[in-house]
């Protein structure tokens, strides 16, 4: 359970900051070989930029999970306790349809780089696949972040305590 808890709590941060290291990494020691050395690899100019796939959209999921991503709070500030919770319960069912979209539409466009062989290119054997997964995954857990906030609001909710309306990124 514990394992699980940990798992929950930091599978975006993990999967950042694997693919960021790697792709600082791998444009770091490009940059190099190509100034000093005349030397390039053929495929890094490629993988860093579907490494920031994998970046942007687990990121996004991990912005929904903190509730920094953009609202507008002003408003929901001004509402009633109930109107609060509506505007959360609607924010929570507009993330999951247009999930579905993505995930949906994602999900062909993997299916359609796994059917085709699709390399990356200036690799003989990456495939192409691996790294489009980035997106229906994300939005994945993104719903997962969307289903726990929900819970999470519908308990305060409930209880009597705070709806967490606004949240700032940086935990101040």
């Amino acid at each position: 359970m514990a394992a699980l808890r940990w798992i929950d709590e930091n599978v975006e941060k993990i999967i950042i900051l694997v693919c960021y290291v790697a792709m600082a990494g791998i444009i770091f020691v490009e940059v190099i070989r190509r100034f000093v050395f005349n030397e390039q690899v053929a495929w890094s100019t490629t993988v860093p930029i579907y490494l920031f796939l994998w970046i942007v959209w687990v990121g996004c999921a991990y912005n929904v999970k903190i509730r920094a991503h953009l609202r507008f709070d002003e408003l929901r500030h001004r509402l009633s306790r109930g109107g609060q919770f509506a505007c959360l319960c609607l924010d929570g069912a507009l993330w999951i349809i247009f999930s579905i979209i993505v995930i949906v539409y994602s999900t062909e466009q993997v299916w359609l780089s796994y059917d085709n062989f699709a390399i990356v290119q200036g690799t003989d054997n990456v495939m192409q696949w691996w790294f489009y997964l980035a997106t229906p995954f994300a939005w994945a857990v993104l719903v997962i972040r969307v289903l726990q906030n929900f819970a999470h609001d519908l308990r305060a909710y409930l209880s009597g305590e705070p709806l967490q309306i606004k949240t700032n990124i940086f935990g101040d």
